[in-house]
C-alpha cells in the first residue's frame, strides 16, 4: 500500500497501552500521529512515548487536523457515539473500541453519517481476526464437525472491581457483563456460525453494591445498575443454538469460553478475548487433536482491526470489524435484555454479513 494512515488518538487510558504497542509494529499500515486526552498528563505521556506524536488539548482540534485521517475512540462507551460522530462530521474514518454505541439508535446514526460521507466505521474487537477463531472458522467451513447444531459460551468472573480501581462504569449503563464482554464471544460466534435471528433468555443483579478492592479508592463501595448475571439461547441463522453465560457473580468455574458441537464431531475454540491459542477437534473415531494453525494474521494484537480498515481502504475491500458486525452484535445484546426482562423469546431485528475469512500468510 501507500502512505499509512494517518491516526489520532482520543483516550489514552489503560486500554491505549496495548493499542500502542500495535501501532508500533504496524508502521506500513498505521500511523499514529496526534492524541487528546481529558487529562492532559495522560496525553502528554503518550506523545513522550511515541517519536512523532504530539498531544492536543481538545477532540474538536483532534479531528480538524490536516494529518489525521482516522480516529482511534478509546474512550468510555458512554461517548462512543458522540466522539465518532464529531470525527465522521469532520470527514475522518473511525476505529472504536466495543460497544459500537449504547443503543440501537445511536449505532444507527453512527452508520448513517458513515454512509452519507462515504467515510469507514470499524469498531472492536479485533480479536476474532487472530489464529485463534479464524483456525476455528477454517475448521468449521471445511466441514470438519459436519454441520453445526449447538454451541455453547460461557464468561465467568468474581466482577471486574477485583482488579480494576476505577470500575464503576462496568456497572453503568451501557456495561455489565454482557456489554463489556459479550461482544468478544458474540463476533466469534458469528464469525463461526453466522448471524443470530431470535434470541430468549434470563438476568439478575444478585448484589446492590459492590467494593473497589485495588487502588488508592479500594474500600469504596458503588451501587450497581445493570444486570451482571445474564444467561440466553440464541438461535443462528443457519439453524444452530448456542447456549450463552455471562456473569460478574461467579467466584469459579471451569467451562470452556467457546464450544461448536455438529454432526460430525465438536470444535474447542480458545478464548475470544485472546487473538490465538489451541484450536481442538473431537472426531468420533478418535479423540481430541490439536489443529495446526490454518487462518488468521499470525501475531495479532489490539489494533489489528485498524490495520485491516487501513489495508481495506487501498484495496478498496470491506474491512472485516465492520460497524455492521458490531451493529448486530449490539443489537443481539440488547434484544436478549429485552427477552430476559419480557420473559419470552424475540427475533433479533437487524442481520449483517459474515465477515469475509483471513487468510494465514505464514511469518
Amino acid at each position: 500500500m501507500g502512505q499509512p494512515l494517518r491516526i489520532g488518538m482520543v483516550g489514552a487510558g489503560a486500554i491505549s497501552g496495548a493499542y500502542l504497542d500495535t501501532l508500533e509494529r504496524l508502521a506500513d499500515d498505521v500511523r499514529l500521529t496526534v492524541v487528546t486526552d481529558l487529562d492532559p498528563r495522560r496525553a502528554a505521556a503518550v506523545a513522550r512515548r511515541v517519536r512523532g506524536v504530539r498531544a492536543t488539548g481538545t477532540v474538536a482540534e483532534l479531528v480538524a487536523a490536516p494529518d489525521v485521517d482516522a480516529v482511534l475512540n478509546l474512550t468510555l462507551p458512554a461517548v462512543h457515539a458522540e466522539v465518532a460522530l464529531t470525527a465522521l462530521a469532520a470527514g475522518k474514518h473511525v476505529y472504536g473500541e466495543k460497544p459500537l454505541a449504547t443503543t440501537r439508535a445511536e449505532a444507527d446514526r453512527l452508520l448513517a453519517a458513515a454512509a452519507a460521507s462515504g467515510l469507514r466505521i470499524g469498531c472492536a474487537p479485533d480479536t476474532v481476526l487472530g489464529t485463534g477463531v479464524q483456525t476455528a472458522r477454517a475448521a468449521v467451513d471445511a466441514g470438519l464437525i459436519g454441520t453445526p447444531v449447538a454451541a455453547t459460551a460461557f464468561m465467568t468472573t468474581p466482577g471486574h472491581e477485583r482488579w480494576h480501581p476505577d470500575p464503576e462504569f462496568y456497572y453503568r449503563p451501557g456495561g455489565g457483563p454482557l456489554l463489556d464482554m459479550g461482544p468478544y464471544y458474540l463476533s466469534a460466534l458469528v464469525h463461526l456460525l453466522g448471524p443470530v435471528v431470535e434470541v430468549s433468555g434470563a438476568a439478575s443483579r444478585p448484589r446492590a453494591e459492590r467494593e473497589i478492592g485495588s487502588g488508592p479508592r479500594a474500600g469504596e463501595r458503588f451501587a450497581v445498575d445493570v444486570d451482571t448475571h445474564v444467561t440466553g439461547v440464541l438461535r443462528h441463522a443457519g439453524g444452530a443454538l448456542t447456549t450463552l453465560m455471562m456473569s460478574f457473580d461467579i467466584q469459579a468455574a471451569r467451562l470452556p469460553p467457546i464450544e461448536v458441537h455438529g454432526t460430525g464431531g465438536s470444535l474447542s475454540v480458545p478464548d475470544p478475548n485472546r487473538f490465538d491459542g489451541p484450536v481442538e477437534l473431537h472426531r468420533p473415531a478418535g479423540g481430541w487433536e490439536t489443529l495446526p494453525v490454518s487462518a488468521g494474521y499470525p501475531g495479532a494484537a489490539r489494533g489489528t482491526g485498524l490495520a485491516d480498515l487501513a489495508r481495506a481502504l487501498a484495496e478498496r475491500r470491506p474491512h472485516r470489524a465492520s460497524a455492521e458486525l458490531a451493529r448486530h452484535v449490539l443489537d443481539v445484546m440488547l434484544t436478549l435484555l429485552d427477552a430476559a426482562r419480557e420473559g419470552r423469546a424475540l427475533p433479533v431485528a437487524s442481520a449483517c454479513v459474515r465477515p469475509e475469512p483471513v487468510a494465514y500468510v505464514r511469518p
